[in-house]
């Protein structure tokens, strides 16, 4: 989703000795704010990769977003020490799938196809009996649903995007249910989440070769190019750019006010998260928005932004309040 920025001030500035842009970090600061897209492999629970992940980087802090099941593979991104604050904004994130579906009685083609158009739009949920969540019907979206391969009337092959928090299997299970021939969930691989696409992702053998070549032969090439600025992970999310003399305060755990602001997105919804983000498109802090779009455009005075993770260390922008 590509976003649309609305400039509230003209003819701002923002000083080149303070900051950088998030490119620039060395790789101790990428360790400590950085995002790895990891390709999951079978059979370890989402947990033990990121332990796994951090005994390679020798770090103290990793989480993952978005649990994969230990039989499923794919895109899992790691936040690396105080990017894991971070991680809240891909939990409405949408997600997709390539999912391989055993039907258990032969079906024709035009029977299954007709039944996936019943799952595609909303659709209706209850987690299932393992889940970590509380068991009540809920409302899920499912943006695409597409039939890759159909074999002998008992595979398919779907490529599905959907909301956040859907359950394939579950899904799977459904289908067979309308069918009346009863299928489930064989084989799972998720290829996105949120901005993460499983073609850019990386193994934990990339991830380990490329450490072997930092830490012993001091070449940055490969792990670089795997740790990205935790500022991805704000691809899809509203964004307010501030003001160089506002951001300090910020850091300190002030709310933001709108003569700070210099450009706004044009879809920020009151009580939505929003990214508060420097002229150099650092990462200052998430926070929740007081004021819509219209709002903060219109208005010239009052508190817009209430920040709820801060990322930035302090002084790292001259301070101008008292």
């Amino acid at each position: 989703m590509e976003l649309t920025v609305f400039e509230k001030v003209q003819n701002y500035y923002t000083d080149p000795k303070y900051g950088k842009p998030p490119q620039s970090r060395t790789i101790d600061e990428l360790l400590n704010l950085g995002i790895i897209n990891l390709d999951k492999p079978a059979n370890p629970t989402s947990h033990e990769v990121t332990a796994w992940v951090k005994q390679i980087l020798n770090i103290k802090k990793a989480g993952h977003g978005g649990t994969l099941d230990p039989s499923v593979t794919g895109s899992l991104p790691i936040a690396l020490g105080k990017a894991t604050r971070a991680l809240r904004l891909l939990l409405h994130a949408g997600k997709e799938y390539i999912c391989l579906m055993k039907i258990h009685v032969p079906v024709s083609h035009e029977k299954l196809s007709s039944v996936l158009d019943n799952f595609k739009e909303k659709i209706y949920q209850t987690p299932p009996l393992r889940s970590n969540v509380k068991r009540q019907l809920r409302v899920r979206t499912i943006y695409e649903l597409e039939l890759l391969e159909f074999i002998d009337g008992e595979l398919a092959l779907l490529r599905i995007s959907c909301e956040a928090g859907t359950y394939i299997r579950k899904l799977c299970y459904d289908i067979g249910l309308i069918l009346g021939t009863g299928a489930h969930m064989q084989e799972l691989r998720r290829t996105r989440t949120g901005p993460f696409d499983v073609k850019t992702s990386i193994t934990l053998q990339n991830l380990q070769d490329a450490w072997y070549y930092y830490n012993n032969e001091r070449n940055e090439e490969f792990i670089r190019n795997f740790i990205q600025p935790v500022e991805v992970i704000t691809e899809n999310v509203p964004k307010l750019f501030i003001r160089d003399s506002a951001i300090d305060a910020i850091c300190h755990g002030a709310k933001l006010t709108l003569p700070g602001v210099l450009k706004v997105s044009s879809e920020i919804k009151k009580n939505s998260l929003v990214a508060l983000m420097t002229l150099k498109e650092e990462l200052v802090a998430i926070g929740k928005s007081l004021m819509s779009t219209k709002e903060i455009l219109e208005k010239n005075n009052g508190l817009c932004v209430e920040p709820k993770a801060v990322f930035m260390e302090k002084d790292t922008y001259p301070s101008s309040w008292k």
